[in-house]
């Protein structure tokens, strides 16, 4: 069941759960939230619906859970979409970042191009404008007795040089808050593995050797869109909402102290 956080007759505004694929594919054979919707807003199979993608205004990765736009009429869909290419609706996201990053705040203006051919993304020169302001909340390390704990499970079976390895580069985290200007694909995700500071259990851009680590405790990539503020296309008044983190991120963060 998707969860609604708001509705009137121009727009639905949901939190998606990680895991779940946004827009139909070829290549997509699982329920997507497109399938979803058809079937919320009783669409019609021969018609793709509003914006011929049941009225789904922007994206999120399918590993990112959170705050989604959706139009429910042809005004409210090209009314939306002008305000994402306008840059008026202001989203933030909430990230764990493998490291420390040093400067309060910061701003990454980084162009970002597809690299290869399978869905993944990276800072390229002469790739598309893209842009990330993010301000650190926190900055963390692992409690010392479940760090531990888990580099000791028997089912992880880690060698020596290994956890000499994880004792180096798996102790300092940063809780970021995002804001992207632009909405490239994976650009959060891009832009802070080009800090040196990559996302708690990415698969893309995650370092290797510490994703077999990242997932005993963070069983998912730590990106979160928790706040989106946009224009009623219908009433023009300002609408902000939040959702909070997934309990499985909240979890992740008992592992860690400040």
């Amino acid at each position: 069941m998707i969860d609604i956080v708001f509705e009137d007759d121009s727009l639905l505004v949901l939190n998606k759960p990680f895991g779940l694929v946004v827009n139909n594919s070829a290549t997509t054979k699982e329920e997507t939230l497109q399938d979803w919707l058809s079937k919320y807003l009783k669409l019609e199979s021969e018609d793709l619906g509003v914006g011929d993608r049941a009225g789904i205004v922007h994206r999120l990765d399918r590993e990112t859970s959170g705050l989604i736009l959706v139009a429910k009429t042809q005004k409210a869909f090209v009314n939306l979409q002008e305000q994402f290419e306008s840059r008026e609706v202001k989203k933030t996201y909430v990230a764990l970042c493998h490291g420390e990053i040093k400067l309060d705040e910061g701003v990454i203006d980084l162009p970002i191009a597809r690299i290869g051919k399978f869905g993944k993304f990276g800072v390229l020169k002469g790739g598309r404008e893209s842009e990330t302001r993010y301000e650190v909340e926190k900055r963390l390390i692992f409690i010392e007795d479940q760090f531990e704990k888990l580099i000791s499970n028997e089912d992880f079976k880690l060698t020596k040089v290994r956890k000499s390895y994880l004792k180096k580069q798996a102790k300092n985290y940063t809780l970021v808050k995002l804001f992207p200007k632009t909405g490239r694909t994976h650009q959060i995700r891009v832009h802070l593995k080009s800090l040196g500071n990559p996302v708690v259990s990415d698969l893309i851009y995650g370092p290797n050797k510490l994703l077999k680590f990242d997932i005993l405790w963070c069983p998912r990539l730590f990106l979160h869109a928790e706040d989106i503020e946009f224009k009623n296309p219908l009433s023009k008044r300002i609408l902000k909402f939040n959702v909070q983190l997934p309990k499985e991120l909240k979890n992740a963060l008992g592992y860690l102290i400040s």
